[in-house]
């Protein structure tokens, strides 16, 4: 089970990231709308105060000028909530960054369910889905700090435009310093009865989920894929063959996201039985983080409780 004493600061992560990477080159800037504290771009703000541009709270106005600094060698990461970056400002991602394939970095914090008390308006469980639908664009949900600071730097050394969802949480430390970041996905354990494929938050609650599992007997694969966008097929077909179900499990909305994509990929190649577990549909509400986890039915316990409950309707 994973050791959920052992918790960090994705936020700070990214913050502490961005410095790692601006330090290397001297090209990189970071902009953020009016929620430098939350997203924790301030640790940038604080050590090249030069190159951070708070524009207010202007999500518009903050992509359009990433994408004027990018047209000049710049490359901006832009920081704000998710349900603004990738919803009040889509137009000017669309057009001003993906369209003319700016090197961009939009990077969405306070993503799904767990942004908790501030509820549905604060709660961007559509981002993912919006966001890859868009052409050039990279889609990136990392599940702890390490693979945070990873995306930071994959980011920053690939050309074109990224998305990044960053969780509000501080989420179990699950990577350790020896992890690198790719787009092929990781085999985290493996079983023969199921395969699960998850990111981000949900990825602990995956893990935990398959150990409980275990101990009734059913043996889970449990696959972190961090890239949405691009999707590596070759990794969801390999594990899914064979299998009784395939399982995934996200912090977004069950449309559009990565229940989706890897939906897509089956349906197209190797049609399989899918659960997709996420939120269905709704929006969210006020509450507390982990309470909101269980209610949308994305707890380590419920995942097992849908699981077994497919499994016996597959019968």
């Amino acid at each position: 089970m994973i050791d959920r004493a052992k918790k960090s600061s994705i936020r700070s992560a990214y913050g502490n990231a961005l410095v790692e990477v601006g330090t290397e080159n001297e090209n990189i800037v970071v902009l953020d709308a009016d929620v430098a504290a939350s997203t924790q771009s301030k640790i940038f703000q604080k050590a090249f105060p030069e190159r951070f541009f708070d524009m207010g709270i202007a999500e518009q106005d903050m992509i359009a000028t990433s994408a004027g600094l990018a047209s000049q060698g710049k490359i901006p990461f832009a920081s704000c909530f998710a349900v603004f970056a990738s919803g009040r400002a889509y137009d000017q991602v669309r057009n001003s960054v993906c369209y003319p394939k700016f090197n961009v970095k939009v990077v969405g914090t306070h993503g799904g369910i767990t942004v908790g008390e501030d509820g549905a308006s604060h709660q961007a469980l559509e981002d993912v889905a919006l966001m890859r639908a868009i052409p050039n664009m990279t889609v990136i949900v990392p599940a702890d700090s390490q693979e945070c600071r990873e995306a930071v730097k994959y980011a920053a050394t690939h050309d074109g435009p990224f998305y990044i969802r960053v969780a509000r949480s501080n989420v179990p430390d699950i990577f350790d310093e020896n992890y690198k970041l790719d787009n092929k996905g990781n085999v985290m354990c493996e079983g023969a009865d199921v395969t699960i494929v998850t990111n981000g938050e949900t990825l602990a609650e995956a893990l935990d989920a398959s150990e409980i599992l275990k101990s009734s007997g059913i043996g889970a694969t449990v696959i972190n894929m961090p890239f949405v966008k691009p999707l590596n097929s070759d990794i969801i077909l390999k594990h899914a063959a064979g299998k009784k179900l395939v399982v995934t499990v996200e912090n977004h909305s069950i449309i559009g996201g990565l229940g989706s994509a890897v939906c897509e990929v089956l349906s197209e190649n190797a049609p399989t039985k899918v659960l997709r577990i996420g939120i269905n549909d709704t929006f969210g509400q006020s509450g507390n983080a982990n309470l909101l986890l269980e209610h949308y039915g994305l707890s380590a316990e419920k995942i097992v409780e849908k699981i077994k409950e497919k499994l016996k309707d597959n019968k």
